[in-house]
């Protein structure tokens, strides 16, 4: 099981601000599974417009974040890093399930693990917690495509 900071972290996604949603890795195996780690803040650019009275997370982008960290999964597994030429892109979103909003303030905790890969499709089972309750779940299937 190892760790990547947010240094790392860039070498593995393409994503920057305000679209990069994992702030760090807690433990991984690869092929295996993945913990990473969203802080939520209240100067995400999303609150100001997504009910500003009630700063929630949406629910599109906890989703996202479970992608991120399947990808970044993935190009470990791979033994390799994000290349200029390659995009990883969703191929199917399954039984996604909201069960509590996230909120300003929460430490959006992202757990994904791989269940199966066949020919460069990937399906994974994710969750997405805060304090240790379940916030958001889905089965993710992503693949990568030459661009």
């Amino acid at each position: 099981m190892s760790s990547m900071n947010i240094h790392e972290i860039l070498k593995y996604l393409p994503h920057r601000y305000p679209l990069l949603l994992v702030d760090r890795v807690i433990s991984y195996e690869a092929g295996k599974d993945i913990v990473a780690l969203k802080n939520v803040s209240i100067n995400e650019p999303f609150f100001s417009g997504h009910f500003p009275h009630h700063p929630v997370m949406p629910g599109v982008l906890i989703v996202e974040a479970l992608a991120q960290a399947a990808a970044i999964l993935t190009l470990r597994t791979e033994n390799t890093t994000n290349k200029e030429d390659t995009v990883y892109y969703f191929v199917g979103i399954d039984g996604v399930r909201f069960k509590k909003p996230v909120m300003a303030g929460d430490q959006l905790i992202l757990k994904v693990s791989i269940q199966r890969q066949i020919k460069g499709l990937w399906k994974y089972s994710a969750r997405a917690e805060v304090d240790d309750q379940l916030v958001t779940e889905a089965q993710l299937m992503c693949t990568s495509r030459n661009v």
